[in-house]
């Protein structure tokens, strides 16, 4: 998406971020409480940085992850993974998947893939936000420093029917009242610079 944009370009960008504060985990319409949930990847630490192959700039899969205890009471998980670094008026959505079963642990790696109306086993793929299902590979402008993805994890209290492919603001709608617990885990990537993690701190959210 923005991996053809000059350097200059994204240098003048630098300071036009969406912001943290946008994040889904920090909207106080969730009510996510104080439980947190241990959200890990086997390929990067948390505020490392991402491994090439998850990128645009390598073969474009999405990583593998793995949690934690989760609430007593969870039903289902739902994943939302956004840039609020994105040079946009909103943080740039690169994954959404919802109604993954309360019993599972793990997602694999290319696990985040077109489903269309989703999976036997109730789990289905939503939107990123160039309006296609599956991962959308992290692609910073060249120049603009560098960017968080932030992978948020949601237990609730039941599955939610959204319908097939829905986009942010249909997701979050949906977690609304169903929030039990949230874990994040934050990977960061950048062009042509100093391959180093933010470590910047995400506003109303602890580290998972």
């Amino acid at each position: 998406m923005f991996e053809h944009l000059p350097r200059w370009l994204g240098g003048l960008l630098h300071n036009v971020r969406a912001g943290h504060s946008k994040l889904v985990i920090v909207n106080p319409d969730l009510a996510v409480g104080e439980t947190v949930i241990d959200l890990e990847s086997p390929a990067f630490a948390y505020g490392g940085r991402l491994p090439i192959r998850f990128t645009a700039d390598g073969d474009g899969v999405s990583p593998p992850l793995v949690w934690g205890p989760l609430p007593a009471g969870t039903a289902s998980l739902a994943l939302i993974v956004e840039d609020p670094d994105a040079p946009a008026l909103q943080p740039l959505v690169h994954a959404l998947v919802w109604n993954i079963p309360g019993s599972e642990q793990r997602l694999a790696e290319g696990a985040i893939a077109p489903d269309g109306d989703g999976q036997a086993d109730g789990r289905d793929v939503g939107r990123n936000s160039l309006i296609g299902e599956g991962w959308l590979p992290p692609d910073p402008p060249s120049g603009h420093g560098s960017h968080d993805y932030v992978f948020q994890l949601f237990a609730l209290s039941e599955t939610v029917d959204i319908g097939p492919s829905p986009g942010r603001s249909e997701l979050v709608d949906a977690l609304k009242g169903r929030v039990l617990g949230a874990g994040m885990l934050v990977a960061t990537y950048s062009r042509d610079e100093e391959a180093v993690g933010s470590g910047r701190a995400m506003p109303g959210a602890a580290p998972a």
